[in-house]
């Protein structure tokens, strides 16, 4: 267990701490990368953090986008926690479903004495960072993600054969003192929360967990799900991304999560609002509407677009030609008679929203008359992750 003196973040009574997630440093969306928009939000952050002098910020997993990131990403991640460091706030950090534990990890034991606690991949339990503030400690424990497979070694009699029962059988482990003060980061995905066409569901953990499950912490400060969302019982929360990474979140405030705690019981959660340096826009018209100065006089040009054309008939280089206008256009779509005449059932629209485990399901049940068994969801399941973390 690390302890952290009551010195971080002088002058916070109480303990006072941001909770951010899903960064995906050094992601294209698009082909566009997204490395200077990344910045721009975390000098956002940073101001903010000034503003709210925490004593920590938790950032709950991906913090890049891929295990091997560009270099360019880590040393803006580089940047962003030594100066968190030299502003006495604790930066507190799990590796994702996108992350490599061992590199993101890398000279953490070091970095620690800076304030800076990363946790390791995980070894059989979970790291803790004891922070006080007046009414004494408050424990963090940090949960990196892990898969079932990753577990098992360390808990060979106890039954760990999906998300749910393995996350259960390693927070039973960790033996809470329920009447002090507790926090968990983790990097989950719980049953029933909405989604974004963003986010690799199944290399989560395509069972998910029940919310049931982080009762006994104060606050759980969640990663892998985009859309900013409280659980029902109000202490368990998704900040989801700074930044809007796909068109589903277009109408998304992405937000900061502030999170209060005083005595035992007593909880305050509030958000402050993030503004990207280019936002994502959806625009819909006939390509002399849209091509019109009358348009787009008052939008922002600069910002990322989905343009989708009303035309009957394709327009001839309508992508190159819109450039001149909307230079970052992301997508263009058609919405016309032909468009929606089309009623593949693999329709691109319908497959973004859909998990690779639920459309090759559907294949199953097509091509053999019945749904797949639980044990089959399991390995094809477990090829799919394989799949994915080999192409990343």
């Amino acid at each position: 267990m690390y302890i952290g003196g009551s010195d971080i973040g002088e002058g916070s009574f109480t303990m006072k701490f941001l909770h951010l997630s899903d960064l995906h440093l050094g992601k294209r969306v698009n082909e566009f990368s997204m490395l200077e928009d990344q910045e721009h939000i975390l000098e956002e952050i940073l101001a903010a953090a000034a503003a709210e002098r925490p004593q920590a910020v938790l950032i709950a997993g991906d913090i890049y986008d891929k295990p091997v990131p560009p270099a360019e990403a880590v040393r803006l991640f580089d940047s962003f926690i030594c100066r968190l460091s030299e502003a006495g706030i604790a930066a507190l950090v799990i590796s994702g479903n996108h992350d490599s534990p061992e590199r993101l990890s890398f000279g953490s034991r070091v970095m620690a004495r800076g304030g800076i606690y990363i946790a390791q991949a995980f070894q059989g339990t979970v790291q803790c960072v004891a922070l006080e503030d007046e009414y004494g400690p408050v424990n963090f424990y940090l949960l990196p993600f892990v898969k079932p497979a990753m577990a098992k070694p360390f808990f060979p009699e106890e039954v760990c054969g999906d998300t749910q029962s393995t996350v259960e059988t390693i927070l039973r482990d960790i033996h809470l003192d329920e009447g002090g003060r507790n926090v968990l980061t983790a990097h989950l995905f719980v049953t029933g929360c909405p989604r974004c066409d963003s986010e690799d569901v199944v290399v989560g953990g395509a069972e998910g967990v029940s919310a049931e499950i982080f009762n006994a912490f104060d606050y759980t400060a969640l990663g892998h799900l985009h859309g900013p969302q409280t659980l029902p019982d109000g202490k368990a929360r998704y900040c989801g991304t700074p930044l809007k990474y796909s068109f589903s979140e277009s109408c998304q405030q992405k937000s900061l999560t502030v999170v209060e705690l005083r005595e035992k019981g007593s909880l305050t959660v509030r958000t402050l609002p993030l503004t990207p340096k280019r936002d994502l826009r959806e625009i819909c018209g006939g390509y002399n509407e849209i091509a019109s100065k009358k348009f787009y006089d008052g939008l922002d040009t600069g910002d990322y677009f989905h343009i989708t054309l009303t035309d009957e008939e394709d327009v001839f280089d309508a992508v190159a030609r819109l450039r001149s206008i909307y230079p970052r256009i992301m997508r263009l779509d058609y919405d016309n008679s032909r468009t929606r005449s089309q009623t593949d059932v693999f329709t691109a629209a319908r497959a973004e929203s859909r998990t690779p485990l639920e459309l090759f399901d559907e294949l199953y049940f097509k091509q053999n008359g019945a749904e797949l068994t639980e044990e089959q969801k399991r390995i094809v399941s477990s090829h799919i992750e394989d799949i994915w973390e080999d192409a990343q």
